[in-house]
């Protein structure tokens, strides 16, 4: 059973919790495991809820390294978690010292449309801006919360086998360039 370790990030408040809790039995603090079939393959999901808040900054670079998949969450119901959204990416993109990660943007909390401050096109646009996939999910109502998880799976899951065929190609190239001496 292969294990898929995914980092929720975002500002305090947006509901990180609230999502990671949604389908996922607690062990430890705030590490969360579940064992999910996903398209035929049975995983263990890793899941590392992180607090939001500025003062764990530090911290955050250390989940970040032991991340493969991440989810960036904000509140549809607040802009500047949104707009706070870029700083986390850029996190994740300098720990990781990566050009692209398996990452998924998540609006969450879609079900309080009356206190919508982000629209659906502004996530839809940041994220082609970020090169990531994007939902919108409701913890509350059960909105697309497994979607985003298991989406962020399928992300993980082809970044292995393109490093896996990276590999293969960096053996078959050193297999094939010999040095004679004559």
């Amino acid at each position: 059973m292969m294990l898929f370790k995914i980092v929720v990030l975002g500002d305090g408040g947006v509901g990180k919790t609230a999502l990671t809790i949604q389908t996922y039995d607690p062990t430890i603090e705030d590490s969360y495991r579940k064992q999910v079939v996903i398209d035929d393959y049975p995983c263990v999901l890793e899941v590392l809820d992180t607090a939001g808040q500025e003062e764990y900054t530090a911290l955050r670079d250390q989940w970040i390294r032991d991340g493969e998949g991440f989810l960036i969450v904000y509140s549809i119901t607040s802009r500047s978690t949104y707009d706070r959204v870029n700083k986390f990416r850029d996190q994740i993109i300098r720990v990781k010292d990566l050009d692209q990660v398996p990452l998924i943007l998540v609006g969450n909390k879609c079900d309080k449309v009356t206190d919508r401050e982000v629209t659906r096109e502004e996530g839809a646009t940041k994220a082609r801006a970020l090169n990531c996939d994007f939902v919108e999910t409701s913890a509350k109502t059960c909105v697309n919360v497994e979607r985003s998880f298991y989406s962020v799976v399928r992300l993980i899951r082809k970044a292995r086998e393109d490093s896996q065929d990276g590999s293969q190609k960096n053996k078959k190239n050193k297999k094939d360039k010999k040095c004679n001496i004559l």
